[in-house]
Formats: C-alpha cells, sequence, structure tokens
C-alpha cells in the first residue's frame, strides 16, 4: 500500500419500502384457505388436495415470517446492529426455503404410499374447494407481486404462493380427470409434480440467500475490473485487501485497501 491511505467504500442500492399490509392480508386469506382445503381434503379424500392444503399452511408461516421480518428490517441500526436488521429478512427467506423443500419431500412420500394404496375421492368436493383456493391465492399473488421485486424475503413468500396456485389449478384439472375417467392414481400424481415444481423453485431462493448469508459477492461483480481501473487513478499506487460481499439482496458493500 501506497502510504497511509485506507479506504473503505460502499455501494447502497435504493431499497424500495415493502408494503407489510398486503403481507398480512396474505397470510389471514392463506390460514382461511389451509383450514378449508384441510376440511375438503378430508372429506372428499384427495392428497392433492389435503397436500394443497399442507402447502397452504406453508404459505401461511411463509408470509407470517415475511411478515414479521420486513416489520423488524425497517428498524434503524444502533450500536450494536451498525447495518441495521434489514439482513433478518434473508434469513426469513431462507427458513422459508427450507420449509417449503421438507414439505415437499414429505409430500412425495405421502403420494408414493397412496399410489401403492389407492383411496375412493369425492372428486367433485375436490373441485370446488380447489377453485376456491386458486381464487384467493390469486389475489394474494396479485397484491404481493409488486412488492416481490423489492425484496427476497417477499420473493419467497411470492413463489409460495404462485406454486400453491398453479398446484391448485392442477388439482382442478386432477378432479375433473377422476370425475369422467374414474383413474385415481392421478391424484397422488399430481402431488408429486406440485412437489417437484416446488422444490425446483425453493432451491434458487435458498442458493441466493445462502450466498448473501455467506457475504458472497454478486455474481455481475468484476473485482479484476475495480481494481484494474481503481489502479488507473494517478494517486493510487496499487490496490489490495479488496472485498465485496452482499448486506442484503439490494446493498452491496466493498473494502479495500
Amino acid at each position: 500500500m501506497s502510504g497511509k491511505n485506507h479506504t473503505h467504500t460502499h455501494k447502497n442500492h435504493h431499497h424500495h419500502q415493502v408494503n407489510e399490509k398486503n403481507l398480512l392480508v396474505a397470510t389471514l386469506m392463506n390460514l382461511v384457505i389451509t383450514v378449508v382445503e384441510f376440511a375438503g381434503g378430508m372429506l372428499s379424500g384427495s392428497l392433492a388436495l389435503l397436500s394443497d392444503a399442507l402447502h397452504n399452511l406453508s404459505d401461511t408461516f411463509a408470509t407470517l415470517i415475511a411478515y414479521l421480518a420486513t416489520l423488524i428490517g425497517k428498524r434503524g441500526a444502533n450500536q450494536r446492529k451498525t447495518f441495521g436488521y434489514k439482513r433478518l429478512e434473508i434469513l426469513a427467506a431462507l427458513i422459508n426455503a427450507v420449509i417449503l423443500i421438507v414439505m415437499s419431500f414429505f409430500l412425495i412420500k405421502a403420494a408414493y404410499e397412496r399410489w401403492n394404496d389407492p383411496q375412493p375421492i369425492n372428486s367433485m368436493i375436490m373441485m370446488v374447494v380447489a377453485m376456491i383456493g386458486l381464487l384467493a391465492n390469486l389475489f394474494a399473488v396479485i397484491i404481493l407481486r409488486r412488492d416481490a421485486s423489492k425484496s427476497l424475503n417477499v420473493r419467497a413468500a411470492y413463489v409460495h404462493l404462485i406454486g400453491d396456485s398453479l398446484s391448485s389449478v392442477v388439482v382442478i384439472i386432477g378432479g375433473i380427470l377422476i370425475q369422467i375417467f374414474q383413474i385415481p392414481w392421478i391424484d397422488p400424481l399430481i402431488t408429486v409434480l406440485i412437489s417437484l415444481y416446488i422444490i425446483r423453485e425453493a432451491f434458487v431462493i435458498l442458493k441466493e440467500s445462502s450466498n448473501i448469508l455467506m457475504q458472497a459477492a454478486p455474481d455481475y461483480l468484476d473485482l479484476e475490473k475495480i481494481k484494474r481501473k481503481v489502479e488507473q487513478v494517478s494517486q493510487v499506487q496499487n490496490i489490495h485487501h479488496l472485498h465485496a460481499w452482499m448486506l442484503t439482496d439490494h446493498e452491496i458493500h466493498l473494502e479495500a485497501h
């Protein structure tokens, strides 16, 4: 290092405020949907509908965690938490992703057992309840759509809701096929397809949130290029101990000697 200069800079991306009231509405709606679908699943004997209810239950926890994390994340920095509480939202996103993956593997196991031991299904109840769940989930998706691009935490909850909307569509289609063709194995097949889709989406969030918590530099940031650019400044002899990391999904910090 030339001389005694030490620089510590950070790039602070503007963090748009999330409307936490929308998260609260989505949480309450998912709680109602969960109760309705559990009751419908028990009455109809549909594993696909019960899997959708379990998924909705995980959605309820996901949006609740997202809501609480957003509220706490708004607290300012202090002497102990000098960066504030925004990273709590990233931790919430990681927890949500893990819940999704665990629930999905549980549903796949249940589907395998149902495949080997088919049960009679009331497809009419299955379709009506799934339609109610679909309409409610679509409304929740719409109100969270704008905030999903503002926070990884909200995006995790948003993915939960999209997955549940798609699963409701598939459950409705399955109910129609069971009603027409009387094919019981469609029910566990739907359950597996829904679960595989959820696992795929959850792993994306899990990877991104893990990278942030591990203080990884964003993929698009070229540290070598930054080093060359800084060293082109006439007063700079060299730059070393170069570190860059994501504090949140919107805030990047850089430190160097």
